[in-house]
């Protein structure tokens, strides 16, 4: 049974190639474009993983995106991938206790995030074995 992952990010682009790469992998993918499909999504189904981007229709959609996953489904692994760094300067990390506390997420990648990163990230999380 395929691990089901509900993926959400505004551009197009990256949906796009990550929802074909993480389907050629195995996966599968329910695709969302924004917060609001996101929340209608998930509503509707069960998933495995979620990977959202931090910067949507508002700025900090992402997050809030998070907490509300986290607070129906804690035990289901987030992985945030956002170009905000990049954008702003500003830094986030998940890699210590504090820092996946504040921003909900388990991991956090930075775009442009390679697909062998993300499937790394989403193997440990779901504890896939190779």
């Amino acid at each position: 049974m395929p691990k089901r992952i509900l993926l959400v990010d505004d551009d197009i682009d990256f949906l796009t190639s990550m929802r074909a790469q993480l389907e050629a992998a195995g996966y599968e993918i329910v695709s969302a474009e924004g917060v609001a499909e996101a929340r209608e999504k998930f509503a509707a189904g069960s998933f495995d993983a979620a990977i959202i981007d931090l910067m949507m229709e508002e700025t900090d959609g992402g997050f809030a995106l998070c907490y509300e996953l986290k607070q129906k489904s804690p035990d289901m692994p987030v992985i945030m991938v956002s170009a905000v760094t990049s954008e702003t300067g500003i830094r986030f990390g998940a890699s210590s206790d504090e820092e996946r506390a504040w921003i909900k997420a388990d991991a956090f990648l930075a775009k442009p995030a390679r697909f062998e990163q993300l499937q790394r990230e989403l193997d440990r999380l779901l504890k896939v074995t190779s």
